[in-house]
């Protein structure tokens, strides 16, 4: 009965024929370090409180210290850990007068003991102690009507049964035998012969140091252990947890810890006081040591949170054989469950149905009380069947409820809550799993959250950096497939673009940046980015790829990346194909054949100065389909790329190519999942109405606007156009190609093409500078109205950077649009 209640069960019981019995049963027995505790259960087990604390005199006599309580966290009610004898809590007045004070919820609400607690309607009670030393009992119920006449009349006899250790200096005060006491400043640590006994140390072997001690400790049990005795992790309520150490023969053996945080007095270090027992003959040595390292082995090869939460439920849920097991992350105030077995909303308790958000709930911690509890004292705790507890949790464990706090890294990760539908009982056995699952699981969950986060934040960068959506192309369709890789954090470097070219050009790229992680995704995009750039600029696909390598070498990175880019016209189903250290692309033609192009490639980005991408020539007929991908499709661990390669094109041919969409996802269902996979499928459909073109290479001669004059003439004549669009037309080349000659050196070139009743206008120049539109213009000007004549006549106007320079194009539509 003491392990339930000493876990916050408060079972109401009143009277004192009854406490007379316990008390007198505990008192008589043999003394021991826990007696004190023992005792103070009863408050919770007799008075039905949910907090009960015994304040005495310690080394300054002016100030009374909690040396012992159970129940609740105090903290929890705003209680501290000391109060001045002489001051007005509620303590230092049973201590100073010798009468019990009794508080209801309106009077403590004015006090300090008040201000903080999820359940502001409770009442407190303060007794004095019968020691010689003085000293007071504390109890909080959280009830507004408080402590009844047996309730009161149980805590009296408690109160006379409690005996304070007296207190003394600590370099005299003699240990018990399963005692230790430890300076957290210094690691220094007195222990009682029987803790060296359980450790396997010969008193004349130790060194007082408490790393000596940790040694010996299970690798596994560490982090839990290394919560209670390091300064920063200790809270100043009791902890309790279970660890193995190894025996010098080594073996395993399972020791209890339970102990307490002493606040340093005037010169003196802050102390953690305790006890350390054998809880080997408690547990089933081979079944819960194997299950533990069953767990703690799944739990270093999981990767994501939801592994954590699985491998969790695994280990507990048989064993156990639980009804209702849930995992759950804390994020602020809320607690977001990241598994739950079983799935279906039904099984849980409404508040979590009300909750329900995507595939799980995620509830305010603030709405179960008693799970908040849990959460600040961070050991387990757990209630019997019949508990009187909030309908949240009560629905999950109506037989029986455990929680367990998952710590980590000195802070709450999250909660597993373990519910059963009919009555359980909680054997000792099943404590001590439930506190090692405890411990692991809150270690591996940070791990994994961490985890979780890079992968999100990288795979978040490398979809940023990606096209949102392909452009719809002239005469011909392109869909686009990523799949992150599903092992570690296998997301890099992969990318795809398609980009729009003048004169119906189309520049199709696939590439693969070496490395998984967020340098190589941001490295693929710088070299996206570039490419782009390059491709836009009008430059060949060998300059393209030649200016590419030149930039990544001067990046100064280690990495390299390999490429394939294939400029198609799609006006004459032409194309030419660059390729750098990247598989070759496949077509599939019209007839349902397929051929790997043996396109002639040049070295990876990035990896020599002086490089040779030579350009290999393709005929595409319309219907035909063109597939790039990257290697993580086509290669693996267990096929090489060759016969990747020829797998592809074999599926490539079985498909329909009407679907292109469900081609892509076709081909990507055998993919193995160790390494990114992009896939680009294009199929060149051939334009319906190719555009009419003409080009003029305008000289730099007097009469150079008027021969640019008469071949548009000429031309749109030829083209039977209205007359009016000639003229207008006549009017905008005039403009574009005297600033051209006025402004910039070199060549300038006039480019006319007819798009059904579309026209345009594109002179091209030497000089990267794009012509400024004034703000105002005089009627004294003499210059500057002509990019205002082509902007108030054109349908559309702008300017694109070409190899070397600029193209100003104007678009007009005929009259007969």
């Amino acid at each position: 009965m003491a392990n339930v209640v000493g876990e916050g069960a408060a079972v109401r019981r009143t009277g004192a024929g009854r406490a007379e019995h316990v008390l007198a049963t505990l008192m008589a027995a043999p003394p021991s370090s826990d007696r004190l505790r023992r005792v103070l259960e009863q408050a919770l087990v007799l008075a039905g409180a949910s907090f009960a604390g015994v304040y005495a005199p310690g080394d300054d006599p002016a100030v009374l210290c909690l040396a012992e309580s159970v129940g609740l966290p105090g903290s929890l009610y705003g209680l501290r850990d000391s109060y001045p004898a002489g001051g007005g809590a509620p303590v230092a007045g049973a201590h100073r007068t010798g009468r019990p004070l009794w508080l209801g919820p309106g009077e403590v609400a004015d006090r300090a003991e008040g201000r903080r607690t999820p359940a502001p309607d409770f009442s407190l009670a303060a007794l004095p102690l019968a020691g010689p030393g003085g000293g007071s009992l504390l109890a909080v119920a959280e009830r507004p009507e408080g402590f009844d006449a047996g309730e009161r009349a149980a805590l009296e006899l408690i109160a006379r049964a409690v005996a304070v250790p007296e207190p003394g200096p600590a370099d005299s005060r003699e240990l018990a035998p399963d005692a230790f006491s430890l300076a957290m400043d210094t690691g220094r640590v007195e222990v009682g012969d029987e803790i060296l006994r359980l450790f396997g140390i010969g008193r004349d072997d130790f060194d007082g140091k408490v790393e000596t001690l940790l040694r010996l400790t299970v690798p596994e049990d560490l982090p839990a252990l290394m919560s209670v005795v390091e300064p920063g992790h200790m809270s100043l309520d009791e902890r309790e947890l279970e660890f193995r150490v190894r025996q010098p023969s080594g073996a395993l053996r399972w020791l209890r810890l339970r102990g307490r945080l002493l606040p340093g007095g005037e010169g003196r270090p802050a102390r953690l006081a305790g006890t350390v027992a054998d809880a080997t003959k408690l547990r089933s040595d081979v079944t819960d040591v194997a299950r533990v390292q069953r767990l703690a082995a799944d739990l270093a090869t999981a990767g994501t949170v939801k592994d954590v939460g699985h491998a969790v439920v695994d280990a507990l849920r048989k064993p156990l054989r639980a009804d209702r097991i849930a995992l759950a992350e804390l994020e602020n105030d809320r607690l977001v469950v990241t598994v739950l077995d079983p799935p279906e909303p039904e099984a849980w308790p409404e508040l979590w149905r009300a909750e329900w958000r995507g595939e799980w709930p995620d509830a305010p911690v603030r709405a179960m009380p008693a799970l908040a509890a849990a959460l600040r004292d961070g050991r387990a705790h757990i209630w019997p069947a019949g508990s009187a507890l909030e309908p949240s949790l009560a629905g999950v464990g109506p037989g029986g409820l455990a929680v367990l706090p998952l710590p980590a890294g000195g802070r709450m990760a999250g909660a597993c809550l373990i519910g059963w539908d009919r009555p359980h009982e909680f054997a000792p056995d099943e404590r001590a799993l439930l506190t090692a699952c405890a411990a692991l699981a809150g270690q591996a969950l940070r791990r994994a959250h961490a985890f979780d986060a890079e992968h999100e934040l990288v795979g978040m960068l490398q979809r940023t950096l990606l096209p949102h959506r392909l452009p719809r192309l002239p005469g011909a369709e392109a869909v686009a497939r990523y799949l992150p890789a599903t092992e570690g954090l296998e997301v890099g470097g992969d990318w795809y673009d398609v980009i729009p070219l003048a004169d119906n050009h189309v520049a199709f790229v696939i590439g693969d940046v070496q490395g998984h992680n967020a340098g190589a995704a941001t490295l693929m995009g710088q070299m996206r980015t570039a490419l782009r750039a390059y491709a836009a600029e009008g430059h060949p696909p060998d300059v393209v790829a030649a200016h590419a390598n030149r930039l990544l070498l001067d990046m100064e990175t280690d990495l390299f990346a390999t490429c394939v880019y294939v400029d198609i016209d799609m006006e004459q189903g032409t194309a030419l194909c660059v390729r750098a250290g990247h598989p070759q692309p496949v077509l599939r033609h019209p007839d349902g054949s397929t051929e790997i192009v043996e396109a002639e490639g040049g070295p990876p980005l990035g990896v020599l100065t002086r490089a040779e991408y030579p350009m290999t020539p393709l005929r595409l007929k319309a219907g035909t389909v063109l597939a790039l991908t990257t290697d993580g499709l086509v290669e693996s661990s267990g096929t090489d790329l060759d016969t990747g390669m020829d797998r592809l094109a074999r599926d490539l041919a079985a498909a329909d190519p009407v679907h292109l969409g469900q081609t892509a996802d076709a081909l990507l269902a055998g993919a193995h999942r160790g390494d990114d996979v992009a896939l680009l499928l294009v199929r060149y459909d051939g334009m319906a109405v190719r555009p009419r073109r003409e080009s003029w290479s305008v000289w730099r001669v007097p009469e150079a606007v008027r021969h640019a004059r008469r071949f548009v003439r000429r031309t749109l004549r030829a083209w039977e156009l209205p007359r009016d669009t000639a003229d207008t037309a006549l009017l905008v080349v005039s403009e574009l190609v005297t600033n051209a000659l006025v402004h910039t050196e070199g060549q300038v070139r006039l480019d006319l093409s007819l798009v059904g009743h579309r026209l345009r206008i594109a002179v091209t120049d030497s000089s990267p500078r794009g012509p400024l539109k004034p703000t105002s213009v005089g009627w004294e000007a003499t210059g500057g109205r002509g990019i205002l004549l082509v902007e108030a006549v054109s349908h559309a106007w702008g300017t694109v950077p070409v190899s070397g320079g600029k193209q100003v194009w104007a678009e007009l539509v005929t009259d007969e649009a």
